[in-house]
């Protein structure tokens, strides 16, 4: 049978119950935007992120847009971030009219290297966006000791990362401010777009609530220039439902990892790299080959759907070329997009469907 790289359909049909009765409530009762659904999830997820505030957008974009604009980030500053992730992350730094400024990954764990963002703060520099890529943290304490000694805001972009810790604390919970995508192909996915913003100030939460809703605080009175940026009371309802299985899915995750990093050692593949100190939650389940395209042809010959996040670095997309930045200027995120092959993983991955993939991976070897 085929594998697909992400099954949503194997996902519904085992809450079906519970996603249903949750879409009918929010039908019956006809509050569709905003309301008790939504500030039910928000208390839900702010807790399971052990954060103090969640405020639902209706996207992990729009939420680094406001992640941004709460950190004070004007036309002309500069924001840094990495260069390997998705264009999401930079793209909404051109929106504010800043310059995104990119450094390279540690080759190992393909987060952006602390070691290298020192050297690329300006007198314009406004803040550091981490990435918590394939949903493994980034190595924050280096980080955030570069962003106080620089006096820069910290967004952690955590939408690959529900429930991945870092030295014990979830992601989410390390910067100032952190913005997830609930988009239907994450851990926990919507059936459509939808995001949260997550903080520990009480401030830049209720300032997300004002400005997600066309900057008001009551119905007709508007207390600065806003955005329709409302999480849809629907998808709160089917998060909401989804949230309570997220740990036992991320374990899941986790164990069918360690099962294909096993199987998949003393191959030409370089398996995932976790330091010690981490808790994934694997999102994405990333190797390496050096025939990488090959690999991807005949897996998808063998009916086995792999993807790519992601081929082209930011800083040699078409967009940023007026960044004036050049093939070489980050070795390590350049290679890496090259090499690396993002195979199937979800919480209703068989042991059999994982023994297949290792199978045809194999069979590419030999």
């Amino acid at each position: 049978m085929p594998i697909p790289l992400v099954d949503l359909k194997a996902q519904y049909a085992s809450i079906k119950p519970e996603i249903d009765a949750a879409i009918q409530r929010v039908i019956d009762n006809t509050s569709f935007i905003l309301g008790k659904e939504v500030s039910e999830f928000e208390k839900d997820f702010a807790a399971f992120s052990r954060a103090q505030f969640c405020v639902g957008i209706d996207s992990g974009t729009a939420a680094l847009h406001l992640a941004l604009l709460l950190c004070d980030v004007k036309p002309g500053d500069e924001v840094i971030t990495t260069t390997h992730t998705f264009i999401a992350t930079a793209e909404v730094i051109s929106v504010i009219g800043a310059k995104p400024v990119f450094v390279d990954i540690d080759p190992r764990t393909y987060n952006i290297d602390p070691n290298q963002i020192e050297r690329a703060i300006t007198p314009r520099t406004k803040a550091i966006i981490p990435v918590h890529l394939y949903g493994q943290p980034a190595e924050m304490d280096p980080l955030l000791d570069i962003a106080r000694q620089h006096h820069l805001r910290v967004i952690e972009d955590a939408a690959q990362a529900h429930g991945a810790e870092y030295r014990g604390r979830r992601a989410g919970t390390m910067g100032d401010i952190a913005c997830f995508s609930f988009y239907p192909g994450k851990n926990l996915g919507a059936y459509g777009d939808a995001g949260a913003i997550v903080t520990n100030h009480a401030d830049l939460a209720e300032r997300a609530r004002v400005l997600r809703d066309h900057g008001r605080r009551s119905k007709y009175e508007h207390q600065t220039v806003g955005y329709g940026y409302r999480l849809d009371a629907l998808q709160a309802a089917i998060l909401g439902a989804k949230l309570p299985h997220l740990e036992a899915w991320n374990a899941r995750r986790r164990a069918i990892a360690d099962y294909y990093t096993e199987l998949l050692t003393n191959l030409d593949i370089v398996t995932p790299f976790v330091p010690p100190h981490i808790t994934p939650i694997y999102h994405i389940y990333c190797i390496r080959h050096k025939n990488r395209d090959g690999l991807l042809k005949h897996l998808k010959a063998q009916g086995i759907e792999a993807g790519i996040h992601y081929p082209i670095p930011l800083h040699l997309q078409p967009v940023y070329q007026n960044l004036g930045y050049k093939v070489g200027d980050f070795p390590h995120a350049e290679k890496a997009a090259s090499e690396i092959l993002s195979l199937p993983i979800y919480p209703e991955l068989t042991d059999a469907q994982v023994n297949q993939v290792v199978d045809a991976v194999k069979a590419f070897g030999k």
